[in-house]
């Protein structure tokens, strides 16, 4: 356990813990919310496939007493009824082949049953942002060809810009609070062609998009993060490892530096000069020294020669 010590340390510590943060994350929000998108636009493009091949059918066929079915939306209804006169509500920051829009919506009184918001499409602003002037609808009976829409959210509150009413979300709640009307929930939108229409709202691309490829993306992103701290712990391991074994090799490769008590067989004797008492004795010694032939020469030459 010791070898794991340093992953204690405060950097550490900070640095595991914005890893998970990160893969819980990408676990919990993000690749969740790309592959939920992937999984609405898959559920719209399969509603407006099958409502391109189906024959339009009567509003009543597909209207409850709370609106629409989810099920329902994009399929094309024939709704006989008439204008709520003087009502028109604009929709703000709309886009429409990469230009800015406003869409129109008007009440329409549907032959007896409930009211219900019809998106009549779409007019471009003039002089910059400013609202444009467009034709109101048509009084009395009509009948009309359009798609059934689900309710949008709502994010602000209405305003009122060059005295109409604008808003930024088609909600019937708040547009029929607005405008003095109770509209069911949902709405319609036009077909081309029909009674009180302006520009034409097209179908949306029914491609599926790149939410898919993007939420597996954030799994591959949450399961490398855990992996990739792993990875620079065990290397931070074996650094360490390393680190240890080449001072241990430093130590055992020093020389002795121990002095030594006693000479080698080898060694030769250091040399120093004799001191005077050493001389005297040396003296002495050779003085009395003597031959064979001591007597002899001490007999021929006498003792003191």
């Amino acid at each position: 356990m010791r070898k794991l010590a340093f992953l204690l340390r405060p950097k550490w510590l900070v640095l595991a813990a914005v890893v998970l943060a990160f893969a819980f994350l990408c676990f919990s929000v993000l690749a969740p919310w790309q592959l939920g998108k992937n999984t609405s636009t898959s559920e719209r493009n399969d509603l407006i496939t099958r409502s391109v091949d189906a024959d339009p059918v009567p509003i009543s066929d597909v209207l409850t007493a709370n609106g629409f079915p989810a099920e329902d939306e994009w399929r094309r209804v024939i709704a006989p009824g008439s204008y709520v006169a003087d009502s028109d509500v604009l929709v703000r920051l709309r886009s429409i082949r990469d230009q800015p829009a406003y869409e129109v919506i008007t009440p329409f009184v549907i032959d007896g049953g409930p009211t219900v918001l019809v998106n009549r499409g779409y007019v471009l602003p003039v002089e910059g942002t400013r609202a444009p002037e467009f034709e109101a609808a048509p009084a009395g009976e009509v009948t009309l060809n359009a798609r059934v829409r689900q309710a949008e959210g709502t994010s602000r509150e209405p305003v009122e810009d060059d005295g109409r009413l604008q808003v930024y979300n088609i909600n019937p709640e708040q547009i029929g609070a607005a405008v003095g009307v109770d509209a069911i929930d949902g709405y319609l939108q036009l077909d081309d062609a029909q009674p009180g229409g302006l520009g034409l709202i097209e179908l949306p691309q029914t491609d599926a998009g790149p939410y898919l490829s993007y939420g597996l993306q954030w799994l591959a992103f949450g399961i490398m993060a855990p992996l990739g701290l792993a990875y620079f712990a065990r290397a931070e391991i074996r650094e360490r490892r390393n680190s240890r074994a080449e001072l241990a090799d430093a130590m055992s490769g020093e020389p002795d530096t121990e002095p030594e008590d006693e000479a080698g067989p080898d060694a030769e004797e250091e040399f120093t000069l004799p001191t005077r008492r050493e001389k005297r004795a040396r003296a002495r010694a050779a003085s009395r020294e003597t031959t064979p032939s001591d007597p002899r020469l001490a007999d021929r030459y006498g003792k003191n020669r």
